[in-house]
């Protein structure tokens, strides 16, 4: 019985279907559904086979030559029906306006496909069959039409979605899916960013980070953010990937410091929490350090100097100033005005290892230890200030006369760091000292492979310094024995920041936000932190309220169809057990330089010792061939400075050679002149000369060869890339 409800439907005929979208062509029918009357079709569109399942109503209506009849004249190659099978479509013919009438016989008649050819018995009886088609279709119908507006409705929608999106986002970014995808997941945080209500905690070592905004060069290359502070001391990247099969996906990377600053923070709320507790410390005895590291433009000049405009600096908003204006406030205070404590300043840089006194026209100074093993800086002018505007001045002056240079980061470039210090001195003697440094841009360190020798020489000592810096911070922190501060010219200078119970660090980290810094923003997250380790729970990112589970900490999305999902998950976490592992020690070929240390005296000498432990306590960033690299530039550094003091020495030995000769010279226009006095003397003057000048000789053929090193060693170097945290 059931059979019959299909009609002449069989498998293998074409029907007329229509589309959801209205269009109606034919299908072939592939299987009948008695379960839910309804039968599956499949075309064949532009290549690809479609398929569909269709109610038997849809079917009937638009194909009424295969509905159901009620009288079939059997033909000769169909079997007489039984005889109960008549008696009941007998029954069943009398009571046609009941119910439809059902045919027994299935529709088996492979002549009728597609548009069936008309039947005689469907003539007589067309207006009373289609009443009944419209009573019975008419609840099928309805539900056919409910979901057809469910159908318009949902596009509808989803055509708004996209116009407003296109209206949100230039969609002729060629990074359009990333930037959905990262709006869709901020969309899920609830963000809770820092505010100057937060309480300001008390920090040996504190380090945070600080976002800037996009540049108008970042803009005009619609560039994007990937960078989102959801609350205040968790920083996330967004770092955009690609599988294998080219879908793109983002990769989120959190980390967590003491602080997070985002694009929105001014320079006066930067210093509130970070360099503003320290100006305390200076007046209680004590060394205070405040760095800025980051990136080539990362906001570093920015955030210590003050505001830019073209290459103006408004130095009244920087943290210098900020600082210098605490000082002379704390100053005023009954307890620390009757100490008597005079303010001075002093400023300079630091450019390839060689210290330069910005404040005395770039004089060129020495950096020496003395027998108690404090490191004096000999010949750095310290001015004394009594306000804000004397600091302000010097400010001026000094960051007129940095090194600085263009490159593609940055129009106005710093590379070299600047140390300016602000010193408190009760009767002559130190009683605080405040070191603010900005320093080089951290993606120089990797110019070590450079053709050209002064940007290896820079890249290498920034390299070395960042490294040295970073130990030194550390040890600070951990109390240890020793602090490898020898291996660089930074950490020597800063000596005496790192050393004692009352020293207080903070480092403020300047990241780029644009996609097209990603790589360099994770090199200084990392950096950051390991300078101080901070674990991360998935606790730490605020996700909204019901826009998933907090345990899915770094959730990577795939674009498709405009809409993100999320696919997978990636835990980062730090285990700070990590950095106390036992590292191989770094074993390096004999090289030429080896030969020299019995000559030049620089064989185990303090500044070697430490630059070995440096690179052994960074294993996994520095290669062999780049410790053999750092120590051939530390050596051919020493050696530069010895070639260059000999040659001022024999220079002024030189003109006093002139005078004895022109002495001698004056004797012999003498009428009786003593012969074998003038050739005694002169002979010894040439002996003397030959001597200094061979020595002289010797030495600049060795420099000769260690350039030569430094030279092969650049180009063996196989650096390795930072572990990811």
């Amino acid at each position: 019985m059931a059979a019959a409800n299909f009609g002449k439907i069989q498998i293998g005929i074409y029907v007329e279907i229509k589309r959801s979208d209205g269009r109606i062509h034919q299908a072939m029918v592939t299987s009948l559904n008695e379960d839910n009357e309804s039968v599956t079709v499949e075309w064949i569109e532009n290549g690809d086979t479609k398929g569909k399942e269709i109610d038997l109503e849809s079917i009937f209506s638009l194909n009424p030559d295969l509905a159901p009849d009620e009288d079939i004249e059997p033909s000769p190659e169909t079997p007489p029906p039984p005889t109960s099978s008549a008696k009941v479509n007998k029954s069943v013919k009398s009571r046609r306006t009941v119910a439809p009438i059902k045919n027994d016989n299935p529709a088996r008649d492979n002549r009728v496909v597609g548009s069936a050819r008309a039947r005689p018995t469907q003539l007589p009886e067309q207006s009373s069959s289609s009443q009944q088609n419209a009573r019975r279709k008419s609840n099928c119908v309805k539900e056919v039409e409910k979901l057809q507006e469910k159908r318009e409705k949902r596009r509808l929608q989803q055509q708004e979605l996209r116009e407003k999106r296109a209206q949100d986002v230039d969609a002729t970014n060629p990074n359009y899916e990333i930037m959905c995808m990262i709006r869709d997941f901020r969309g899920s945080l609830d963000y809770r960013p820092l505010t100057t209500a937060d309480p300001i905690d008390e920090h040996r070592i504190c380090v945070c980070v600080r976002k800037r905004p996009l540049n108008k060069k970042e803009t005009l290359m619609k560039d994007l953010d990937v960078i989102t502070i959801p609350s205040k001391d968790v920083v996330m990247v967004h770092e955009p990937k690609q599988k294998v099969d080219l879908t793109r996906y983002l990769e989120n990377q959190t980390f967590r410091f003491d602080y997070a600053f985002d694009d929105t923070a001014p320079n006066e709320m930067v210093y509130r929490f970070t360099a503003r507790p320290l100006v305390e410390t200076i007046f209680e005895r004590g060394m205070a350090t405040c760095f800025a590291y980051g990136q080539t433009g990362s906001g570093k000049t920015h955030t210590m100097g003050g505001d830019f405009s073209g290459k103006n600096q408004d130095c009244s908003k920087g943290i210098y100033a900020l600082a210098a204006r605490d000082v002379f406030l704390m100053l005023k205070k009954p307890n620390y005005k009757k100490l008597e404590l005079q303010v001075y300043a002093t400023f300079f840089e630091i450019y390839s290892g060689k210290v330069f006194d910005l404040l005395n026209r770039k004089t060129k100074l020495r950096v020496l230890e003395d027998g108690k093993q404090q490191v004096q800086v000999v010949g750095l002018q310290e001015r004394e200030v009594k306000c804000v505007e004397d600091v302000l001045k010097l400010i001026e002056i000094g960051n007129s006369c940095r090194t600085s240079g263009q490159t593609s980061a940055n129009a106005h470039s710093s590379r070299s760091h600047a140390v300016f210090q602000i010193i408190l001195r009760r009767k002559g003697k130190l009683h605080g000292k405040f070191s603010l440094i900005d320093l080089a841009g951290n993606e120089r360190g990797a110019d070590t492979s450079s053709a050209d020798r002064q940007t290896r020489l820079e890249g290498a000592e920034i390299n070395k310094s960042l490294l040295a810096l970073k130990e030194c911070i550390r040890a600070l922190g951990r109390n240890k024995p020793h602090t490898p501060f020898r291996a660089s010219k930074l950490t020597q200078v800063l000596r005496d920041s790192f050393i004692g119970e009352n020293s207080r660090t903070c480092m403020i980290a300047t990241i780029s936000p644009g996609m097209a810094s990603c790589e360099n923003t994770l090199n200084t997250l990392r950096y950051a932190n390991r300078v101080k380790e901070f674990g991360i729970s998935p606790s730490d990112i605020p996700f909204s309220q019901g826009s998933g589970s907090r345990s899915d900490l770094s959730p990577s999305y795939e674009y498709d169809d405009f809409s993100p999902s999320i696919t997978r998950v990636k835990e980062l976490t730090v285990d700070p057990s990590a950095a106390g592992d036992i590292r191989p020690i770094i074993h390096h070929a004999p090289n030429q330089i080896d030969d020299l240390e019995t000559q030049w005296g620089v064989g185990s000498s303090p500044q070697r010792d430490d630059l070995k432990l440096l690179c052994e306590q960074n294993e996994e960033e520095v290669s062999p061939q780049l410790f053999s690299f750092h120590e051939a530039v530390s050596q051919m550094v020493e050696m530069e400075e010895q070639v260059v003091e000999d040659h001022r020495a024999v220079f002024q030995e030189s003109i006093r050679w002139l005078e004895d000769e022109k002495a001698l010279l004056e004797m012999t226009e003498e009428v009786d002149y003593d012969v074998d006095s003038y050739a005694t003397q002169l002979e010894a003057i040439l002996e003397q000369k030959i001597d200094i000048l061979t020595e002289l000789r010797d030495k600049v053929k060795s420099f000769r060869a260690a350039l030569q090193e430094e030279e092969q060693a650049s180009k063996q170097i196989n650096p390795k890339r930072p572990r990811a945290l």
